[in-house]
């Protein structure tokens, strides 16, 4: 095979000139004009144009010499790639000699069978063009250690690829006959209009046509990060306030509308109903079934109250001052616990002690409360009260004791004096109202220890039914051992006997102590004579100021002091006569005598 000439330059080469400046001259025919095609998106392979008949030019050069021919002509534009960096390790290239091209090797051959590759025996193809998108004339940078072109020397380019065998009409050489290539290209044109491959859309695959840009930027890796890291704060944003919104909404649907669905409130589950027996649930459980309601109906007047079970017989305990209106025609009406009604009578009462005894018959089952001791009771003690305040019947009412002998009087409504009591009395916070009168007072054991029977109210009154204004927490009981004595007495005697001194008392002295009146009730000796007084050596006049070693005050103090014993009790007086004290001992005697 021979090796063609390389064509020869249409001037010699100007030994002053300074390349980019020195060639092609400004005599360079102007580029083909080539028309617009559509340009494909950024990264997108462009199949190879195919190949058109060479155009003879004058200033075009001949077609390089086949592969595997090196030998270069003196002064010819070289028709070669540019040269690339030599393999590691190997030495630096030696320069070419001036005015001759360097020798290149060829690519390596294709394996058989591949896609465009020459038939057995043909010409090995050329090496591929430079990329479309480099731009023309552009100066390149040899790899250190390449070889350098002598000075004035035109650059050389790569030969295009040969067109492969069958592809829109273009047959491939016959076996044995040279490759024709397009001539080389000294002016490097680059047409970026050119066709994107054969017909039919040849790919990079089938022609080996390089990739095209649009223009656009490659965004570098740290960028690509950076528009993610945006795009999911953008996303997070929008799903925050998207998300918020919608709660915003719900909630505000929620509260105008009461929730979704029906409500359920949370609720503890059934426990047993046994309590300790010395709380308050325990005691009211066990004295409730023996507390009753009194209702009582006069000509003149009507009232509620209160009582409780003594025996078994149907004796109830009550005040006198409940069962006062009926007189002696009235009617008493007895209501249990359980709802059973039963009309009861009065079997006896006494006003000096504001007790009374009612008696039902035809009612079975009753249970009587058992009776405490009321000297034992201390201050501070826990107490627990029931009745039927204001006709509400079975009220139950805790507290403690404020205090023990608190003497106090009630009644008086006669103007006699006759219906006045004078009681030494338990003193409790617990709270007692009108219909509590009569109710028991018990202890931590639910043994009776006292019978309610008035209270203080805040505008004065000291009835139990006077004061309306309810409960301040000042409520009075007898206590139940004077209250036992009282209703023995009038169950068994239907009257209740009281222990007496013997002498007249002048309920006017202001000063401090009990003093002896002058005179009688009736005109007589303010000490009756052969009684307790007279018999002690008690004398008109006398200030008695102790019973016992307790001080007294008053006149009720004093009474109230001699009833809370029995007749036939022994008491040590403190008297003052002129000015002197001493020491007088007296047995109680009965108003029955």
């Amino acid at each position: 095979m021979t090796r063609s000439a390389a064509p020869k330059p249409l001037h010699d080469p100007d030994p002053y000139d300074t390349p980019p400046y020195g060639e092609p001259g400004p005599w360079a025919p102007a580029p083909p004009v080539q028309h617009p095609a559509t340009t494909p998106a950024g990264g997108t392979a462009i199949p190879a144009p195919l190949p058109q008949a060479p155009q003879p030019s004058p200033l075009a050069p001949p077609a390089p010499a086949p592969v595997g021919q090196t030998t270069p002509v003196p002064g010819a534009i070289p028709t070669h790639a540019l040269p690339s960096a030599p393999a590691p390790g190997a030495p630096g290239g030696l320069l070419p000699t001036p005015g001759a091209a360097p020798a290149h090797e060829a690519p390596p051959a294709p394996s058989p069978g591949a896609p465009g590759t020459p038939a057995p025996g043909g010409p090995h193809p050329a090496p591929e063009s430079t990329p479309a998108h480099e731009p023309a004339g552009a100066p390149s940078t040899p790899a250190p250690g390449s070889s350098l072109p002598p000075a004035g020397a035109t650059p050389a380019h790569t030969v295009p690829a040969q067109p492969i065998a069958g592809a829109d009409g273009v047959s491939a050489p016959a076996p044995g006959e040279p490759a024709s290539a397009p001539p080389a290209d000294p002016w490097h044109r680059y047409d970026p209009w050119a066709a994107a491959g054969g017909a039919g859309g040849a790919t990079g695959a089938a022609g080996g046509a390089p990739l095209q840009q649009n223009g656009a930027a490659v965004p570098t890796q740290r960028q690509r990060r950076r528009q993610a890291k945006r795009l999911l704060l953008g996303v997070a944003l929008v799903l925050a306030l998207v998300s918020g919104g919608i709660g915003g909404a719900v909630g505000a649907y929620l509260e105008r509308n009461g929730g979704v669905g029906q409500v359920e409130l949370p609720q503890a589950g059934s426990e047993p109903t046994g309590r300790a027996a010395d709380s308050v649930a325990g005691i009211a459980a066990r004295a409730l079934p023996s507390v009753v309601t009194l209702h009582v109906s006069g000509s003149d007047a009507s009232g509620t109250g209160t009582g409780f079970v003594l025996d078994d017989r149907g004796h109830i305990l009550t005040n006198d001052h409940v069962v006062e209106p009926a007189g002696a025609d009235g009617e008493i009406t007895v209501t249990f616990n359980s709802g059973v009604t039963a009309e009861a009578e009065v079997v006896g009462q006494d006003s000096g002690y504001d007790l009374a005894v009612v008696r039902v018959r035809g009612v079975s089952g009753l249970r009587p409360l058992p009776l405490g001791n009321s000297d034992n009771v201390q201050v501070g003690d826990p107490v627990v009260a029931i009745g039927a305040p204001f006709d509400l019947a079975g009220t139950v009412t805790s507290g403690i004791i404020s205090a023990k002998e608190r003497p106090i009087t009630a009644g008086g409504e006669k103007g006699d004096g006759s219906d006045v009591s004078y009681v030494d009395a338990l003193q409790t916070d617990a709270p007692i109202n009108p219909g509590n009168s009569g109710g028991p007072l018990l202890d931590s054991r639910a043994r009776v220890i006292g019978i309610n029977s008035a209270i203080r109210s805040a505008d004065g009154g000291g009835d139990p039914e006077g004061g309306q204004a309810g409960s301040i927490g000042l409520g009075f009981a007898i206590p139940i051992n004077q209250g036992k004595r009282v209703a023995e007495e009038l169950i068994n005697t239907g009257k209740a006997t009281h222990p007496v001194i013997g002498v007249t008392l002048d309920m006017n002295y202001t000063g401090d102590g009990a003093r002896v009146g002058t005179k009688g009730s009736d005109g007589g000796s303010a000490v009756t004579p052969g009684g307790p007084g007279d018999r002690a050596g008690v004398e008109p006049g006398d200030v008695i100021t102790e019973v016992d070693g307790q001080r007294v005050h008053s006149g009720e103090e004093l009474i109230v002091k001699t009833r809370a014993h029995r007749p036939g009790d022994r008491l040590e007086l403190t008297v003052v006569r002129d000015g002197k004290e001493r020491t007088i001992s007296l047995v109680l005697g009965s108003s029955g005598d």
